[in-house]
């Protein structure tokens, strides 16, 4: 089965207040497009966090193996994988080239573990660029960060 995820995160303040968009598509064989939407909010944390969440939710709510493009606009998220720095993290205890700890570990080990029954390949597009689905996950991220009952971002707050 092949599924498009479209993800986008976003902070107001960075840290800040933030959130997630994220758009499944797929197309069965009858030709018909289906399309789930998931979006969330928490009170304190980053833009980068929220992308990797974004990338997440979306890996996390399919529930058989699939091979999935998954489009953001985040380097952060996307050249981790296209530019092979996750295996060299990975590899290093988490710790980048200069020995420093990289941030959002436990987004990415989560990360790694929605990916593991999948084939995933990760796309990158200009960000408020007119794409319709990253405007689309722009617009859920930042209605989420925006709105009442946010979330606690644990994860940062351990960080």
């Amino acid at each position: 089965m092949n599924v498009t995820i479209y993800s986008d995160g976003s902070s107001k303040g960075n840290p800040g207040p933030g959130g997630y968009g994220t758009i499944l598509h797929y197309i069965d064989k009858n030709g018909t497009l289906h399309e789930a939407c998931y979006t969330g909010g928490y009170k304190l944390t980053t833009n980068n966090r929220m992308e990797l969440l974004g990338a997440i939710i979306g890996l996390e709510a399919l529930t058989k193996p699939c091979f999935v493009t998954l489009i953001s606009d985040s380097k952060y998220l996307t050249d981790a994988f296209n530019q092979h720095w996750i295996e060299s993290w990975t590899a290093k205890n988490w710790r980048k080239s200069d020995k420093s700890p990289v941030q959002n570990v436990d987004l990415w080990k989560r990360l790694l573990a929605a990916m593991e029954p999948h084939s995933v390949k990760f796309e990158w597009i200009k960000g408020h660029n007119g794409h319709p689905e990253n405007e689309r996950c722009d617009q859920m991220a930042c209605t989420s960060a925006e709105s009442e009952n946010l979330l606690e971002d644990t994860g940062y707050i351990a960080e």
